[in-house]
């Protein structure tokens, strides 16, 4: 077993453990209504789902980090030996899901010492620096090895080292064995459930894990995006935010134009989630009173007329949406570093189903969007908050920008994105936080919104962007909403009262939304990484607004990390 030194002192381990600074989401409990009032079949496929689950964590583990379990076994054989730094270790070990994370001020967390974040992760050799990457992979394509660049730089390759070349091995060959334990599992839960679409997708992706075949996935995400009225959700999400190696090869002028040449496209590693969940049928009737306006806002996306989109008003709108109380969320979609997934849209528009004719699918998580401490909030507006507009801002009002967003990524430019490099994620989330904001004047003159709740999502928008430090450059999610507050404020979308408290102009911040948009989907279509970069490097910057806000907000909220707790999926893992 290897050995490792824990990082953390134990003055910081119980400051990071202790509840005023680890906040906890609930997931649905043991004996939980929506468990209780499902069949007895779906009961019984949702343990074989939560295995299933399990077991793709664990290969996810390895994917972000090849010292994840073998720590995970050190800190075990210690706690079982007493140790209390371990065990307090452990418990952030598991909210994080690895040893290496952020917390919510930015600040990055390593457990172990001596292990640092690497750019590419666990999907690349740990010892390879971005020059030697850049260097094999012009060599190689210099060599005519054409397949085997193909194969290195896939979404679903783990790249290991082959003599002095790299080799690309498909993720499902990989981890064989652990997947062949993920579809068993699956096929069981498929005999179980009762609802026969859903059946039919769980089979698919069981095929999908038996064998290496990219085709095989695209079925199975065709199928899962087309569900809509199933008591179950079982979800397999492949997201590439992570991959910062991969990126890098837009730098590269030569290597550029060598892929170019023998149409490559490099597209960041897929890091791999799952999430199981009950579909509440109320919330889900409320997210789709958006669907019969997607058509109008894909009309009146920037640009409509360069570039085709999954969302069109000559064709049936392939968006699902389901509102889920959640019982397990493990690997890439349950890691709690910094925050945690409110929502996803997938597949994303890399994947081959969409070319297949698929469309895609919302997820919304009930129990992370869940706001646990009423007085927490209010102390925080009465802190950031003009008192004049505290009346406006509503935690439900996230939720529908939230649907906004997430509905955002399936407008504007689908292709192209890769040459973004690095930029690309924040570009994009840019694009759908924009988007979301842009049409809520349309939404409310369409009657999707009253006037009242235009206010509500105005002010809680700006309100709720506002951190409590400056991220890194890596973290996309955060770092655009850095940008999209300096933007605001120089077009005077919000100001600072004299007190240093926000006040909402809010007439002003759609059509700085719509401005923003337009110059995010330009970029986007015109595929430039130089344009893109300018334009991150322009726009993020920490302002003297936000460092008052952030300030206020550090008094308010000690929060630094954040976990899960499962107690339904728990027991079902027991029985």
């Amino acid at each position: 077993m290897t050995t490792y030194e824990i990082n953390l002192s134990m003055d910081e381990l119980k400051k990071r453990t202790h509840k005023d600074y680890l906040v906890t989401k609930k997931f649905l409990k043991a004996d939980a209504p929506e468990y209780l009032a499902l069949a007895e079949g779906d009961k019984a496929a949702l343990k074989h789902l939560v295995k299933a689950a399990v077991i793709l964590e664990k290969i996810n583990m390895q994917i972000d980090c090849k010292h994840n379990l073998p720590f995970k076994e050190f800190l075990e054989k210690e706690i079982s030996k007493g140790n209390e730094q371990a065990k307090l270790t452990k418990i952030l070990f598991d909210a994080q899901k690895g040893v290496n994370a952020i917390d919510t001020m930015s600040n990055p967390i390593r457990l172990a010492k001596g292990i640092d974040e690497k750019l590419g992760k666990g999907v690349y050799p740990e010892d390879l620096s971005k020059e030697e990457f850049h260097n094999v992979l012009i060599r190689m394509l210099k060599e005519s090895k054409i397949e085997e660049v193909k194969e290195i730089l896939t979404q679903r390759s783990i790249v290991v080292r082959a003599a002095e070349d790299l080799a690309g091995i498909d993720y499902i060959d990989y981890f064989s064995e652990d997947f062949a334990k993920m579809a068993d599992e699956l096929e069981i839960a498929s005999r179980l459930s009762t609802n026969e679409d859903f059946n039919v997708y769980l089979i698919l992706q069981a095929k999908a894990l038996r064998k290496a075949d990219p085709m095989l996935d695209a079925y199975a995400d065709k199928k899962w995006a087309e569900l809509q009225d199933t008591p179950l959700e079982f979800t397999i999400t492949r997201e590439n935010y992570e991959d910062e190696m991969t990126g890098t090869i837009v730098e590269n002028e030569e290597l550029s134009e060598l892929l170019k040449e023998h149409g490559i496209s490099p597209i960041p590693k897929d890091f791999l989630g799952a999430r199981v969940g009950i579909v509440n049928k109320k919330g889900t009737e409320a997210l789709m009173e958006i669907k019969k306006y997607l058509p109008t806002l894909a009309d009146n996306m920037p640009f409509n007329n360069e570039y085709k989109q999954t969302i069109s008003s000559d064709a049936d709108t392939q968006q699902t949406m389901v509102d889920v109380d959640m019982v397990f969320a493990g690997g890439d979609v349950g890691a709690y570093r910094g925050g945690i997934t409110l929502a996803e849209n997938l597949p994303n528009s890399d994947k081959l189903s969409l070319t297949i004719g698929g469309g895609r699918r919302n997820v919304y998580h009930r129990q992370i969007r869940f706001i646990s401490d009423i007085e927490k909030l209010k102390e925080r507006l009465d802190a950031i908050l003009d008192k004049e507009q505290q009346k406006y801002y509503l935690d439900e009002a996230d939720h529908w920008f939230t649907i906004g967003h997430e509905n955002a990524h399936s407008l504007g430019p689908k292709e192209g994105s890769e040459k973004l490099g690095k930029y690309r994620n924040i570009i994009e989330e840019n694009k759908a936080d924009m988007a979301s904001l842009a049409f809520v004047d349309l939404l409310t003159k369409l009657g999707m919104y009253t006037h009242e709740q235009r206010f509500q999502i105005i002010v809680t928008f700006i309100t709720d962007n506002f951190l409590k430090s400056k991220p890194t450059l890596s973290q996309a999610h955060r770092v655009r909403t850095v940008m999209q507050n300096k933007y605001m404020h120089e077009l005077g979308a919000y100001e600072l009262t004299p007190d240093g408290k926000i006040h909402v102009n809010i007439d002003r911040v759609v059509p700085a939304a719509r401005q923003m948009l337009e110059e995010i989907v330009r970029i986007q279509i015109d595929g430039d990484f130089n344009k893109a970069e300018k334009y991150v490097n322009d726009n993020f910057v920490w302002t003297p607004e936000m460092e008052t806000i952030a300030q206020k907000l550090q008094k308010v909220s000690k929060t630094l990390n954040g976990r899960i707790e499962n107690e339904l999926a728990e027991k079902l893992l027991q029985n």
